[in-house]
């Protein structure tokens, strides 16, 4: 991809570094570990305080830094698949060479245990374990039969048991949040296997439409969709104010989504699917301030 232009060329490497870091994701996981901890895990404490904690600001930075860092790892375990699959993504992302990628992942993951090393040992540990599984997710898991779907969900989730330790709460409405949020991931995951089935075919991606097949991969996924009643049914049962609507909500669109996936055929059907249930997420991230009200 050449460019004549250098403003259009400086724009384009912005557009590669966002999407290779996959900003929209790290400012919805921003906004979720901070509407997390305001409206759940310490909802007495007023949004100025809670802007204002440095120590927890300086866990969300870590948490995003290395989040980011673990895109860029991903994605450069994933060339060559993604070259297949996403060709015009692959060509966008990759106006940023693989050393450059390598060398900010460096750095982006030193300066998340930097900022670790700040607050406490543990905090340093916490995130030397979350660095070094995201490598090995990226490096061997991703390859291996089923496995890899299970480490995607709960590399997702870690963050926000992250913060879950610094506030020291534990009430049943996070584990059941928790649970929905797994189900939702590892059934996304899923799908997107399906999506990119040609590539993982291509290079021995153990996924599981590669080792099975289309029918049985969909069959899991509506598993997964269909367990995440479960915390669904668990949370309206309680408490927990108006984020009610939202689990009302969940049944029919889910049902939605069921169908819908079960009709996709092609690449972009399942891309579409995909993006059902990111948008779904999406809505539950903004849902959170509905808790306890």
């Amino acid at each position: 991809m050449k460019v004549s232009d250098p403003n259009q060329h400086n724009l384009l490497k912005i557009l590669s570094l966002f999407s290779l870091v996959r900003g929209y994701n790290i400012i919805v996981l921003v906004l979720a570990q901070y509407l997390t901890a305001r409206y759940i895990l310490d909802p007495k404490t007023p949004w100025h305080i809670l802007l204002l904690d440095l120590r927890f600001f300086a866990i969300v930075s870590a948490s995003s830094l290395t989040t980011a860092a673990g895109y860029i790892i991903n994605n450069f375990y994933d060339s060559a698949k993604d070259q297949i699959n996403r060709p015009k993504k692959f060509m966008l992302e990759h106006l940023i060479s693989q050393k450059h990628q390598l060398i900010l992942y460096l750095v982006l993951n030193m300066l998340a245990f930097v900022i670790a090393s700040v607050i406490s040992v543990w905090v340093v540990l916490f995130f030397l374990f979350y660095m070094l599984t995201i490598w090995l997710y990226s490096n061997t898991i991703k390859r291996l039969f089923w496995l890899s779907n299970v480490f995607s969900a709960i590399l997702m989730i870690l963050p926000f048991w992250a913060i879950t330790l610094y506030f020291k709460n534990f009430e049943t409405i996070i584990f059941y949040h928790a649970a929905y949020l797994f189900f939702l991931i590892l059934a996304r995951d899923i799908i997107k296997d399906l999506e990119s089935f040609i590539g993982d075919w291509v290079h021995r991606y153990k996924t599981l439409p590669v080792v099975f097949d289309h029918i049985t991969a969909k069959t899991i996924a509506s598993l997964c969709i269909l367990l995440t009643y479960v915390p669904n049914y668990l949370i309206i049962q309680q408490p927990f104010g108006s984020i009610h609507y939202f689990f009302w909500a969940s049944i029919p669109f889910l049902i939605f989504v069921l169908i819908f996936l079960w009709f996709a055929q092609t690449q972009k059907a399942y891309l579409w699917t995909h993006n059902f249930i990111k948008l779904w997420i999406l809505i539950g991230v903004f849902s959170i301030s509905l808790v306890f009200r």
